[in-house]
């Protein structure tokens, strides 16, 4: 049975489920599959980019699921080459007949490229305007990012993905986010499964208390922080367990101790330092 999953709103008024499937690093023959398992259980945020190489199998995984296409919320992203020759327009167009799709529900500049950015989010507000992306955001986008923007343009991003964890919470770009109405969305919810064992055995400890797993443990963390999330899971059985966050609540010191564990070391790139390749 499908589960119907919560929503939160975005600044522009439009409704995001709170939980989705991450496709980074799913094939294009695992991808497909990943799709069709996952909206049987209930998934609608599909999460994929056009530097993961797998938006042909996204849409036809969307299309093999049965699911109306307006019943799904689809993210995208546009890359750092397309940002440097100034091909916005174009790259968006690739990725919609990848997707066999006539709009994306979220577009994101996939990380914020110097000397780039402000130009690219100058045409993502005109796709946006053409409906041919319902909302428009970033992802990597630290605070000196945000605020540029923000001189730039008059239209604030509905969404910041970023990296974000239990040892990682970048606490102070989540801050400026909430402060100016910009839903925050994790990917990397877990570290890709570093911080299961974070915390010398807290995570397994309070996990063994629910009856539940770690990993449902941390993505309930991030639920009741009013994050959004996309774990990627090609594998059934774990699809459903990372959907099943609703039937048990952390209480205030279990919740406490995991925001105890935030930690200085990235699992990915810091945006300030990325070569941009």
């Amino acid at each position: 049975m499908a589960l119907s999953i919560p929503t939160i709103t975005l600044n522009d008024g439009r409704a995001m489920p709170l939980l989705g499937l991450g496709t980074y690093k799913s094939t294009e023959k695992e991808a497909e599959k990943a799709i069709v398992t996952a909206a049987k259980y209930g998934y609608r945020l599909i999460d994929t980019a056009s530097s993961y190489k797998n938006e042909d199998s996204i849409g036809r995984g969307i299309r093999a699921s049965g699911i109306p296409r307006e019943n799904f919320f689809i993210t995208t992203k546009i890359w750092n080459t397309a940002q440097r020759v100034g091909d916005i327009e174009g790259a968006f167009n690739r990725s919609l007949d990848r997707l066999r799709l006539d709009y994306v529900d979220l577009y994101l500049i996939h990380w914020p490229v110097p000397g780039c950015y402000p130009e690219t989010w100058r045409a993502l507000e005109k796709i946006r305007e053409s409906g041919r992306a319902k909302s428009i955001g970033v992802s990597n986008f630290e605070e000196p990012h945000l605020t540029a923007l923000f001189e730039f343009s008059g239209v604030i991003p509905a969404v910041n993905q970023i990296e974000l964890h239990p040892t990682w919470q970048q606490r102070e770009v989540v801050a400026y986010c909430k402060a100016h109405n910009i839903a925050v969305e994790a990917y990397s919810p877990m570290a890709r499964g570093a911080d299961l064992n974070a915390g010398d055995g807290v995570i397994e400890r309070i996990a063994r208390a629910h009856g539940v797993t770690e990993a449902q443990v941390i993505l309930r963390w991030h639920i009741e922080n009013g994050t959004i999330i996309i774990p990627k899971s090609v594998h059934a059985d774990r699809q459903r367990q990372n959907l099943d966050l609703f039937g048990f609540v952390l209480d205030p010191d279990e919740h406490a101790a995991i925001d105890a564990l935030d930690g200085p070391t990235r699992a990915g790139h810091d945006p300030m330092t990325f070569t941009y390749a």
